[in-house]
């Protein structure tokens, strides 16, 4: 089940390859009531404890399969649901420590059906706009 916020707390834990911490990675839902196809999102920064990591280091798993910034523009066949998690991997060597930490994740959606001057989104930006913005969440708990 999901939890009501963007950012959800299943999910967030450090990331292990071999016996080593390589990163972390941050669970999100779609805040768009329809999904999304994901060649119409529009990834952005993600800041953890004020270390802002950008959204080029960042890799979106979707479906079960990984995907870079770039291969998201292209992937206009694959859709991420309402009903599943995104789960955004990213690499930093020993991971978080354990214990609490603050997570914010920007992204937005484009829309076809509006136009083009109010498809315009700040990926490093943290304003708000019609389809998308920066979503935070405090006391994110790694053990």
């Amino acid at each position: 089940m999901l939890e009501s916020n963007v950012i959800q707390y299943r999910g967030f834990h450090n990331i292990e390859e071999n016996g080593k911490i390589t990163g972390f990675q941050i669970c999100i839902r779609s805040d768009y009531y329809r999904g999304v196809w994901l060649s119409q999102l529009r990834p952005g920064k993600v800041v953890v404890d004020g270390v802002t990591y950008p959204k080029e280091c960042v890799i979106w798993e979707i479906n079960g399969k990984d995907y870079t910034v770039d291969e998201l523009a292209e992937a206009g066949s694959d859709f991420w649901r309402i009903t599943d998690t995104a789960a955004l991997k990213i690499p930093k060597k020993g991971g978080l420590e354990q214990g609490a930490h603050t997570v914010s994740v920007r992204f937005a959606a484009s829309c076809s059906y509006m136009p083009p001057f109010m498809d315009i989104f700040d990926e490093d930006g943290d304003d708000r706009s019609f389809n998308g913005g920066t979503y935070t969440r405090e006391n994110m708990i790694i053990v």
